[in-house]
């Protein structure tokens, strides 16, 4: 089995990656703040200011906030609309962020309490919302859901969840991590979807490749109070600028290829029809990320990773997880600027090539 030491190593002599925008390297990572970035101070202007002015404006929301992470982000958020409403509950999909990766965050921080809806391998529906009978803080919808593929449900049932919501008394948050995606698989720019959405969260280094941070856009009075929760848990520091001009950087150069990268992820997915041992998770994909349930035994995939990465110098993946299947695993393909280098037929040979035992 590969350890993380030899994985490290093997992936710094490859010169083709196929999933992303590559690895992160220092270098590469501090060309992207320029030279004469304005700084800021405490978060106040400079590089800051101008990030959260295009933010907002991208999103079509009269302000927005940068700060340091998306857990912090989408806490201070429905604190913010639980504290309004006067309620604690939260609704929102078994798999979202909230309820798999930030460690009960909502309950033992906020003390708010997190309501999972509906299904783990399907989307939300409107049904599933309307089986609640408790009155909810807020709905939170994660788009694209991220742990069944990057799923989108279709506009007009997207478009009746929030009102749902609304005519509950609730407010609606977005969970967009990956929005910049999600713009793309709905053929709608990223205003169109917030404007569906009170408060939205978005990313700066998943599929734009900056680095960590993220902006809360909303309207003007929710924005000011997420600031303060800001201060509050920690994220206000003294200079938040070369995070935010990597964000400035990459939001520009990227954001125009998410179709692109959308057409890829497609190409690739038709490519793999051929392909025995693995299945496309949607298939087609929805956004510029897809899953990969790839039939193979972890050890003979590990030596097949290996064997690849010395032959080829093609690095294709690491960190497949185990399914119901003790024989099938599931790995995830967010597709960059690395994976347009790669046709999509070599793509699906070097995957089959995974999958041989």
């Amino acid at each position: 089995m590969l350890t993380e030491t030899e994985a490290d190593a093997l992936r710094d002599r490859c010169d083709r990656f196929l999933a992303g925008h590559g690895p992160v390297r220092a270098a590469d990572a501090l060309a992207d703040i320029p030279a004469d970035t304005a700084v800021d101070r405490y978060g106040a202007g400079g590089v800051v200011a101008e990030l959260e002015a295009e933010v907002a404006a991208l999103l079509g929301k009269p302000a927005a906030v940068f700060l340091p992470s998306g857990i912090m982000a989408q806490q201070a958020a429905l604190r913010v609309h639980a504290d309004r409403a006067g309620r604690g509950t939260v609704l929102y999909h078994p798999t979202c962020h909230l309820a798999v990766h930030e460690d009960g965050a909502l309950e033992r921080v906020q003390h708010l309490l997190g309501r999972a809806v509906g299904a783990a391998d399907r989307l939300l529906t409107l049904e599933d919302l309307e089986a609640v009978a408790e009155p909810p803080a807020a709905l939170l919808l994660e788009l694209p859901q991220r742990e069944i593929g990057g799923q989108l449900p279709a506009w007009d049932d997207l478009v009746a969840q929030t009102e749902w919501a609304r005519g509950r008394g609730a407010a609606v948050h977005c969970d967009g991590a990956r929005l910049w995606e999600a713009s793309a698989g709905y053929d709608r720019p990223p205003a169109e979807l917030a404007a569906l959405f009170d408060t939205v969260y978005v990313s700066f280094y998943k599929g734009i490749g900056a680095l960590a941070g993220c902006c809360l856009a909303g309207d003007e009075e929710t924005v000011a109070q997420v600031r303060e929760w800001r201060r509050r848990l920690g994220g206000t520091l003294y200079g938040l600028w070369p995070a935010a001009a990597s964000a400035l950087t990459n939001l520009r150069k990227r954001l125009p290829l998410m179709p692109r990268y959308l057409e890829h992820a497609r190409a690739i997915a038709a490519a793999f029809a051929d392909v025995p041992g693995v299945t496309v998770v949607p298939d087609p994909p929805q956004t510029p990320m897809l899953h990969l349930l790839l039939d193979v035994p972890e050890a003979v995939l590990d030596a097949n990773v290996r064997r690849v990465a010395e032959r080829d110098g093609v690095w294709t993946l690491r960190g497949a997880s185990p399914t119901g299947d003790p024989r099938v695993l599931r790995t995830e393909l967010s597709i960059g600027d690395a994976t347009l280098r790669l046709p999509p037929e070599e793509v699906a040979a070097l995957l089959g090539e995974l999958v041989t035992c």
